[in-house]
């Protein structure tokens, strides 16, 4: 019986021991100090594509300096720069966000914030006044620490993901845009005859996008998009290179003179939307 209860006991100071000393080594986050951004831009940016390869802002924040009771924190702390147009607060859906390593600042050339602009859909030549900031992270993206929002006034260029109609010589005005194919009643006609040529243009609600608004399709069959007509050889199609990669109511294009063609939704009426900046189609069932 004694020697029963020294085992119990025996196992219940080195229990207790162990748990100490658990509660010793345990590792504690403390805090950290969030991160203040700061930039040397100092008074409103207008892009311009011929410095594209220039630096066009500077970003700069502080060390987050996370802390446990080990120390300060020796882990990779990456950052994310977040940015939006003022009102936006970070939550439209056009907002962009850059994944940074463990530098505390970024040199972004002229094309770098042209192309994140762009991706907003921003229009070119008009001033924008954008809001940025930087959330701190540690590894898997845990113990988010967000700096203060700075805004920088922006005017971008004229850039897009896929060449729109016309000629950049021309301000890309000098062209339209046309659907034809046997998913339409017109045909493969090129030129198109009356009133297919009319009905099926596209319009041109931007520089970069074009909409065709109210367009009936055929239950099946493809169709290809033109700049002038008569003309293939300035056509648009669908980026995959397999008919059967081709979704027919959005997905990416490209300008190129060969097949696929885009496919037909299905009978009925629909809405087009091409977006040359984005270099993205959108159809929308009417």
């Amino acid at each position: 019986m004694k020697n029963i209860f020294k085992l119990i006991l025996g196992s219940f100071l080195l229990t207790g021991l162990w748990s100490c000393e658990k509660e010793e080594n345990r590792i504690t986050y403390l805090g950290g100090t969030a991160p203040v951004l700061s930039t040397t831009a100092s008074a409103p940016i207008v892009l311009r594509k011929e410095d594209r390869d220039n630096i066009g802002l500077v970003l700069n924040w502080t060390n987050p300096n996370y802390r446990f009771t080990t120390g300060v924190s020796s882990q990779d702390v990456t950052y994310l720069l977040q940015v939006d147009t003022v009102g936006g607060n970070f939550s439209s859906p056009n907002k962009q966000e850059l994944a940074i390593a463990k530098d505390l600042g970024v040199r972004m050339t002229v094309k770098d914030i042209n192309t994140v602009l762009s991706k907003m859909e921003l229009r070119a030549g008009v001033a924008y006044n954008m809001q940025m900031r930087v959330i701190s992270r540690l590894i898997n993206a845990t113990v988010p620490l967000t700096s203060n929002t700075i805004t920088v006034r922006i005017t971008p260029y004229l850039d897009f993901a896929v060449e729109p109609p016309g000629t950049e010589a021309g301000g890309y005005n000098d062209a339209g845009l046309w659907a034809l194919g046997d998913a339409f009643a017109s045909g493969w006609s090129n030129p198109m005859l009356a009133p297919f040529n009319t009905s099926q243009r596209f319009r041109r609600a931007d520089v970069l996008l074009y909409v065709l608004d109210d367009v009936t399709f055929n239950a099946s069959g493809f169709y290809k998009l033109i700049q002038t007509q008569g003309v293939w050889g300035t056509q648009y199609r669908p980026a995959p290179t397999s008919v059967a990669n081709v979704d027919p109511m959005a997905g990416e294009f490209e300008k190129r003179d060969a097949d696929p063609g885009f496919r037909s939704p299905g009978a009925g009426r629909y809405r087009i939307e091409m977006n040359f900046q984005t270099g993205k189609y959108k159809l929308t069932r009417l």
